[in-house]
């Protein structure tokens, strides 16, 4: 229905009428700055940057119980910008008006209750959302969907002769910045994806290609493609789409008002489960929430729980110690967690001191385990990648080592497809993947297609059927 329809019927106005005064605000001095700028870092100090609406109290005039109102409605309205992440226009970038918003129908992901037998084996009952049915199969849609939405408008306004989007990846943000780039005017956009050679899947490579991306890849790990594109943003007119860039945060966002939103609100006996990597997603989960309890839609933050790969856990580190200190990665069958000093992390830390000191554990998997899991929870109606493995794994590590209450309510983040990460899956069933992943195929996870003659009777056979 339309919005008029809609508040004729409940006397809601559903559409966005708030007014932002939106900034760049630097996370280390607090200077603000225009966000009519495409800036990273904050040109007084060097720090990261958050974007911030200076009119945030404006929408208090609505109460959390209207708001709660007005969200459940949108579901319901026929307004294309609000089909997707923009559902939650003031929350996720209102600075963005509805018309030059670039949807391809990411978001409102599946909310999946694991079955007994898989929550049995984990040791509690749990949800899987699965943001791999996103449009480039994976998360980092939801803040591409932001950072592309900003910079049509970014475009529409200033008209620049031409801007290249570029971003360093393992795999999944190129596949999304390069796809979401492929939909503005060519004449306008170019887009081009860093990555480390040889360790990105073929599938995952296969996306920024099909985009017509330019696709470049160097020798080494994550963080010396983030080193590259890092010197590049600071040296030339490039639209940065890592989630260095505070315009990513906001659509990923989305995640937490999602979910808070699939349970009907009530986020107070919640712990979301998340995989660390760059510390972009976990940054934008956390600051999600908190923007609901500014907000007046839930009265509590719920409880996160990071996770990483024993391969690369300086998160882990830190938040076990209070010390961090990057780390030097090992090969991870989570490609995505081999990221020795996630870009994020002073955003994560300064979150977790002032809103989750109590509420915001982290854990340490093995890639045994993170590779055991995917297996088990795709065995049991998932669609989990390794990461999602590794997020489920952390939770199965910390219910047993007594980190969180078995009595919660558990929602573990898949971040990916699974079949971008089938190659894995391949090698363990061959138990070929490399000593240094080390991992060791399990006769009971390992399967493998059959060859029989085409006879009915030895197929009967083979399956163990009886005659009727």
């Amino acid at each position: 229905m339309t919005p008029d329809e809609l508040k004729r019927l409940t006397g809601i106005d559903v559409l966005p009428q708030h007014r932002p005064r939106m900034t760049y605000r630097c996370i280390a001095c607090d200077a603000a700055h225009p966000l009519e700028r495409l800036l990273y870092t904050c040109p007084a100090c060097g720090s990261l940057l958050r974007v911030v609406d200076d009119n945030f109290a404006a929408l208090a005039e609505r109460s959390g119980a209207e708001w709660r109102r007005v969200f459940d409605l949108r579901h319901s309205v026929r307004v294309e910008g609000m089909q997707g992440i923009f559902l939650f226009h003031e929350l996720v970038l209102p600075w963005v008006p509805l018309q030059h918003v670039v949807y391809l129908g990411e978001g409102h992901t599946p909310l999946i209750r694991a079955n007994p037998e898989l929550a049995s084996w984990v040791g509690a009952d749990l949800y899987v959302k699965n943001d791999g049915q996103n449009p480039s199969a994976s998360f980092k849609d939801r803040g591409m969907a932001s950072a592309i939405s900003f910079l049509h408008h970014f475009l529409c306004e200033n008209r620049p002769e031409q801007v290249l989007g570029i971003c360093a990846s393992t795999g999944d943000t190129s596949a999304a910045a390069a796809l979401y780039l492929s939909y503005l005017p060519k004449s306008s956009v170019r887009s081009a994806v860093l990555l480390p050679q040889g360790k990105v899947t073929p599938q995952q490579l296969s996306q920024p290609l099909g985009s017509g991306a330019q696709v470049v890849e160097i020798p080494g790990v994550f963080d010396d493609c983030m080193k590259i594109v890092e010197e590049l943003a600071e040296t030339y007119q490039v639209f940065l789409l890592n989630s260095k860039n505070p315009v990513r945060i906001s659509g990923q966002k989305s995640f937490a008002y999602e979910v808070a939103q699939q349970l009907g609100w009530q986020v107070e006996d919640l712990t979301v489960v998340v995989p660390i990597g760059n510390a972009g997603n976990v940054t934008a989960i956390l600051e999600g929430f908190v923007d609901l309890q500014r907000l007046g839609v839930i009265e509590h933050l719920p409880r996160v729980l990071g996770v990483q790969s024993e391969h690369a856990d300086p998160v882990a580190r830190w938040r076990s110690s209070g010390v961090y200190r990057p780390v030097v990665v090992q090969p991870s069958v989570a490609q995505a967690a081999m990221i020795g000093n996630p870009v994020s992390f002073p955003k994560v830390q300064g979150l977790v001191e002032r809103y989750f000191q109590e509420s915001f554990q982290c854990v340490t998997v093995s890639e045994q385990e993170i590779m055991d899991t995917m297996l088990t929870a795709n065995r049991h109606g998932h669609v989990v990648c390794t990461q999602g493995g590794e997020a489920i794994a952390g939770l199965q590590r910390a219910l047993r080592e007594g980190v969180v209450a078995g009595d919660r309510v558990f929602v573990c983040d898949s971040t990916s497809h699974q079949l971008k990460f089938s190659g894995f899956q391949e090698a363990y069933f061959a138990d070929t993947l490399g000593a240094e992943y080390e991992v060791e195929a399990r006769d009971d996870l390992v399967n493998r297609p059959r060859q029989l003659p085409a006879q009915a009777a030895e197929i009967a056979a083979a399956l163990g059927l009886q005659k009727r």
